[in-house]
């Protein structure tokens, strides 16, 4: 079974200029400003206080940079999570936004040490209008070796009938609650699939 048994904040960036090198594969986490974010970093990581969620969403706007180690069957393998500032966040002028965003796009486009990106959504809304249109973003600049996982937080708040339904809507949706810590290790057996194209034995 693959774990991640260390993990360590590195460094923040406000754009790509500013961002590490390029020495390893990346894993891109994003999602709305309150969708759980800071909790699903920790939770993955198994660390309690590794991100910091702001009191106000979507105040940080920074893209922070955390170093995990994977371990496989006794072999460790090194990789990045990427946090990047949660979308939709709301009081603030046009041109800040516009900055930001101009500023997000450029490093989402240019990093090519991002090899997977994660989606994260809240499993109690999965149609709404503003993830269709990031999921559908990532899916115009993703390069082909690059691939999207989409994870729907929150599920611990879902009964059967619309788990169901929210995989009649999305078939690939890894569900997940953070909360209860289920569904994480679905989540790090897969991003370690693609990061790496092995597969670990299950203990």
């Amino acid at each position: 079974m693959v774990k991640i048994t260390q993990a360590s904040f590195i460094t923040s960036a406000q754009n790509i200029s500013q961002a590490l090198p390029q020495d390893m594969s990346e894993i891109a986490v994003l999602g709305r400003s309150n969708v759980g974010k800071s909790s699903f970093i920790n939770t993955i990581t198994n660390r309690k206080n590794l991100a910091k969620s702001s009191s106000t969403p979507g105040k940080t706007r920074l893209i922070n940079f955390f170093e995990v180690t994977f371990d496989c069957d006794g072999d460790k393998f090194q990789a990045r999570l990427v946090d990047l500032p949660g979308f939709g966040y709301a009081k603030v002028s046009k041109t800040e936004k516009y900055a930001w965003q101009k500023s997000l796009h450029e490093f989402i486009t240019k990093r090519t040490a991002i090899r997977l990106f994660i989606l994260l959504q809240d499993a109690r809304h999965p149609t709404m209008q503003i993830d269709k249109e990031v999921r559908e973003y990532l899916e115009s600049i993703k390069r082909p070796d690059q691939e999207i996982l989409e994870v729907f937080t929150k599920a611990d708040k879902l009964n059967q009938k619309t788990k169901s339904s929210l995989k009649k809507i999305v078939p690939n949706a890894m569900l997940i609650s953070n909360l209860k810590k289920t569904g994480i290790q679905q989540v790090t057996n897969k991003v370690f699939e693609k990061l790496f194209f092995k597969s670990c034995k299950d203990d």
